[in-house]
C-alpha cells in the first residue's frame, strides 16, 4: 500500500492509498466513502474489501478522502465540491495505467458523489453503487438526478444494497435501476446498510460485475 497525495483542481490536497496489483494494472479503480459528518472515511472493512478484492484482480486502485477528512486539506462541501475530488483522484489513478479502463466504486454518500461525477464523465467502464440513499432521513445530501438524466449514461451500472437497508431500501433501488440503460440489481439478504461480516461476498459481486462489463465493452 503507498499512501499518496493529489490535487483538485479548485487547489485541495487529498491524502489516499494506492494498491496496485501484482502485474501490470488492466485499469484501474477509485473509491469512495460515506458520508464525513458522520464518521465517513476511506478506512472501513467493505471499502478494504472492495480494494483487495479489485486489486486482486488485476485494478490499481485508490481510495482517498474527501476534502476535510482526516488529514485531507479543505472543508466539507455538502456533496458538491466532493465531484471534484473523484475526479481528481481518477486522474491520480490513471497515472498508473493510461489509457485503460475507468472503474468508479462508491457507498453511501460516496455512491451519491460517484454517481453524480460519472454522469459528466466519458471516461468511465463500469459504475458500482453500494447503498446508495435514495431515503436518506436527515442526512445531508444533493438530489440524485432522476429519468433521463440517468438515462444518458452509457456505462454499466452495478446497484447493490442489504434487504434491511433503511437508507436504500431494495424496491426504491430496483425502481432506481429502470432508469439507466445498463443496471443491475444485487440485494444481500438478512443484512443493512453497513453489510457487516457480508463485506467479501460483497466485494466479489462487485468483481464479477467489472468483468463482466470490461469483458462486454466494445473494441
Amino acid at each position: 500500500m503507498e499512501p499518496i497525495t493529489f490535487s483538485t483542481e479548485d487547489g485541495v490536497l487529498l491524502e489516499g492509498e494506492l494498491r496496485l496489483p501484482d502485474g501490470p494494472p488492466r485499469g484501474t479503480a477509485t473509491i469512495c466513502h460515506p458520508h464525513p459528518r458522520h464518521g465517513g472515511s476511506k478506512d472501513h472493512p467493505i471499502l478494504w474489501a472492495i480494494r483487495n478484492e479489485l486489486a486482486h484482480r488485476g485494478f490499481a486502485v485508490l481510495s482517498f478522502n474527501f476534502r476535510g477528512v482526516m488529514k485531507s486539506g479543505g472543508t466539507y462541501g455538502g456533496g458538491h465540491d466532493e465531484i471534484r475530488d473523484v475526479r481528481a483522484a481518477i486522474d491520480r489513478s490513471r497515472d498508473e495505467a493510461p489509457g485503460e479502463p475507468v472503474v468508479v466504486c462508491g457507498w453511501s454518500f460516496g455512491a451519491n458523489v460517484a454517481l453524480r461525477e460519472a454522469l459528466d464523465d466519458p471516461r468511465l467502464a463500469a459504475l458500482a453503487l453500494v447503498g446508495i440513499p435514495l431515503q436518506p432521513g436527515d442526512i445531508e445530501l444533493p438530489a440524485l438526478p432522476r429519468g433521463d438524466g440517468l438515462g444518458g449514461m452509457r456505462a454499466p451500472v452495478l446497484l447493490l444494497a442489504g434487504e434491511h437497508d433503511e437508507y436504500c431500501p431494495p424496491e426504491d433501488l430496483r425502481a432506481l435501476a429502470a432508469e439507466f440503460r445498463r443496471a443491475s440489481v444485487e440485494i444481500l439478504d438478512g443484512t443493512d446498510h453497513y453489510l457487516w461480516r457480508r463485506e467479501r461476498e460483497a466485494a466479489g459481486l462487485i468483481g464479477g460485475f467489472v468483468d463482466r462489463a470490461l469483458a462486454e465493452a466494445p473494441g
